[in-house]
C-alpha cells in the first residue's frame, strides 16, 4: 500500500514539475478561483431568504406571534427593537395568512371577541364586566382607527359615564374619549381624514358628543375638527384648504422656472426654492350704471305715453256805470258791465323713458400674491458672471409680473433684493445612485470571478497547447540538426577531437548524452 502511494505521489509530483513556473501559478490561482466560487455559490443557493413580514408591532403582539412561529417550526429573525419580524421567503405568504387569521395582531388590543374567551363558569361581578367592557371598547376604537389609511399606531381611552337609576339628567356625566395617534413617517392627514376620525369615534361609542373628543398626534399635536361636525376647530378646512393652495402655487412656479433653465444648466445642476405669502381675503364689489339707448336720441325706451288737449270758452265783462252813486251801493265799486266771449286751448304730452340699467359684480380671485422671494442655486462647474447676470435678469421680470397686482410699489432695488442666483460647488454625495443592492453585487463579483477562470482555464490550455508545439518544432530541428560522428571511418584522431570539439559548442546537452551513452556501452 505504501509503495502504491508513492508510485501516485511520484507520478502527482512529476506531472507538476513538467509545467513551468508562470503555468504552476496560473493553475493555482484557477484551484483557488474555483473553490471560493464554489464556496460562494453554495452559501448563496443553500441560505434561508428571510422577507419582513411583520413590522411596527408592540411587544404583546410580537409575543404571540414568536409563540406560534416557535409552534409550527417556523425559522424567524426578529428586529433589534423588536418591532419587526422576518421569516423565510417560501413560506412567507402562508404565515401572513394564519396569524392574520387567527387575529394575533391586534395593535395590544382585545376587542369583544375577548370577552368571551376568559368568561368563568360561575360568571363575573358587575364590576369586573365593566373592567372588561370598557377595555373592550378601547380596543375596537382603537383597531377602527389603525384601518384607517396613514395610521401606524393608536391608544384609544374611553370614560363611561357611571349609570344612575334617575331619569333626570341634571348633572348626568358624559361619556368622553382621548386618542394618541402615530402616523407613518412622511403621512400628513387632511382635514377630511380627520373630521373622519371624530365622526368614527362619535358613532363607536354611546352618548359621545364631538367637544368631548380630544385626539392628538404624537407630530402634529392636537388634531381639531372643522365647522362641519362641530367642535372649536372651525377654521381648520379653511387653513387646510390655504395651504395647499399655497404649495401647489409654490410648486408651479419652481417647475416654471426649472423647464426655462433645463436646456440651459442642467436639471441636476440646480437647485430651486420658492417662498411666496398669499392674501387669501375674498371681495365682493357691485356697481349699478343708467344708460340711456344709443340709438333712440339717447332718451330711452317708452314704457308709457299720455297727451292731453283742453279747449274752453267763456264771457268777459268791462266795468261801466257810475261807481257807488245809489243808496244801496257800495262806495267806489264798480257798477254795471258789457260782457264779451273769449276762447282757450290747453295741450299736454306726458312720456315716459326707460334708460338701460347695469348691474356689475366683481368677485376678486381666491388669493392674491402679496410677496415672493426666488432662489436659485446653480453649480459652479456651468456658470459663469454673464449667465449669472442674465438668469437674475429672467426672475427680476418674471417678479416684477408676479407681483403687479400686489398693491405695492417696487423698484428695481426692490425686486433685485427679492432674487437670489448662488453659484457653490454642489457635493458629490447628492449623486444618484446605481440602485443596485447587495445581492446585485454579490451576482455581479461572481459573474465577474466566473468570466476571470474562464480566462484562467482557457489560457492556461493554450499555453499548454503552444508549448506542445514549440517542444516539436525544436525536437525536428534537433533530429536535423544533430551531427553525426562517423568514428570508425574516421582514422585521424585530430579530426575526431575537432568534430567532438565541435558538437560540445554547438549541442553541450546533446554532447553529454553521448557520452553517457558511451559510458553505458564501455
Amino acid at each position: 500500500m505504501n509503495e502504491k502511494w508513492a508510485q501516485v505521489r511520484d507520478k502527482l509530483k512529476g506531472f507538476w514539475n513538467q509545467f513551468s513556473k508562470t503555468q504552476k501559478w496560473v493553475l493555482a490561482s484557477t484551484a483557488v478561483f474555483l473553490l471560493l466560487a464554489v464556496i460562494l455559490l453554495t452559501s448563496w443557493f443553500t441560505r434561508t431568504q428571510f422577507e419582513l413580514a411583520f413590522q411596527n408591532l408592540d411587544s404583546t403582539d410580537a409575543a404571540a406571534i414568536i409563540q406560534y412561529l416557535d409552534g409550527q417550526g417556523i425559522k424567524y429573525q426578529l428586529s433589534r427593537d423588536g418591532a419587526s419580524i422576518s421569516v423565510p421567503s417560501a413560506s412567507a405568504s402562508r404565515v401572513k395568512v394564519d396569524v392574520g387569521s387567527q387575529g394575533l395582531v391586534q395593535n395590544g388590543s382585545i376587542g369583544f371577541a375577548e370577552m368571551s374567551k376568559s368568561t368563568s363558569s360561575i360568571g363575573s361581578t358587575d364590576q369586573e364586566f365593566q373592567v372588561k367592557l370598557r377595555n373592550a371598547l378601547n380596543g375596537e376604537v382603537q383597531q377602527l382607527l389603525t384601518s384607517m389609511q396613514g395610521v401606524q399606531r393608536a391608544k384609544v381611552l374611553v370614560n363611561l359615564p357611571q349609570q344612575s337609576v334617575f331619569v333626570s339628567d341634571a348633572g348626568k356625566e358624559r361619556a368622553t374619549v382621548s386618542v394618541v395617534m402615530t402616523f407613518k413617517p412622511g403621512y400628513r392627514p387632511k382635514q377630511e381624514e380627520i373630521d373622519s376620525y371624530y365622526n368614527l369615534v362619535k358613532t363607536a361609542v354611546p352618548n359621545l358628543q364631538i367637544e368631548d373628543i380630544t385626539i392628538t398626534s404624537t407630530t402634529a399635536g392636537e388634531l381639531a375638527p372643522s365647522g362641519k361636525i362641530g367642535g372649536s376647530g372651525a377654521s381648520g378646512g379653511v387653513v387646510q384648504s390655504q395651504f395647499e393652495v399655497t404649495h401647489q402655487y409654490e410648486a408651479d412656479l419652481k417647475r416654471n422656472i426649472q423647464q426655462f433653465l433645463n436646456p440651459i444648466v442642467g436639471t441636476e445642476n440646480m437647485v430651486i426654492s420658492v417662498v411666496s405669502s398669499l392674501n387669501f381675503d375674498k371681495k365682493t364689489s357691485k356697481a349699478d350704471s343708467v344708460a340711456p339707448l344709443p340709438n333712440n336720441d339717447n332718451k330711452g325706451i317708452i314704457i308709457s305715453e299720455q297727451h292731453t288737449a283742453e279747449t274752453s270758452n267763456g264771457q268777459n265783462g268791462q266795468a261801466g256805470g257810475v261807481a257807488g252813486a245809489g243808496q244801496t251801493d257800495v262806495t267806489n265799486y264798480p257798477g254795471g258791465s258789457n260782457s264779451s266771449t273769449s276762447t282757450s286751448d290747453k295741450t299736454s304730452d306726458i312720456i315716459n323713458y326707460e334708460p338701460s340699467r347695469l348691474t356689475e359684480e366683481t368677485v376678486n380671485a381666491p388669493y392674491k400674491v402679496k410677496d415672493l422671494a426666488i432662489s436659485v442655486g446653480v453649480d459652479a462647474k456651468v456658470m459663469n458672471p454673464q449667465r449669472q447676470a442674465q438668469i437674475t435678469q429672467m426672475l427680476i421680470s418674471n417678479l416684477r409680473t408676479l407681483l403687479a397686482d400686489s398693491g405695492q410699489t417696487l423698484t428695481n432695488q426692490d425686486l433685485a433684493q427679492r432674487v437670489s442666483v448662488l453659484s457653490q460647488t454642489f457635493d458629490g454625495n447628492n449623486t444618484p445612485s446605481s440602485g443596485m443592492t447587495v445581492s446585485a453585487y454579490w451576482l455581479a463579483g461572481l459573474g465577474v470571478l466566473a468570466v476571470a477562470l474562464l480566462g484562467g482555464v482557457g489560457y492556461f490550455f493554450y499555453r499548454r497547447r503552444k508549448s506542445a508545439q514549440e517542444a516539436a518544432l525544436a525536437e525536428e530541428a534537433q533530429r536535423v540538426e544533430l551531427p553525426t560522428i562517423d568514428i570508425d571511418n574516421v582514422t585521424n584522431e585530430s579530426q575526431v577531437r575537432k568534430q567532438l570539439e565541435s558538437l560540445a559548442k554547438r549541442k553541450p546537452d546533446e554532447f553529454v548524452n553521448l557520452l553517457r551513452t558511451w559510458l553505458v556501452d564501455e
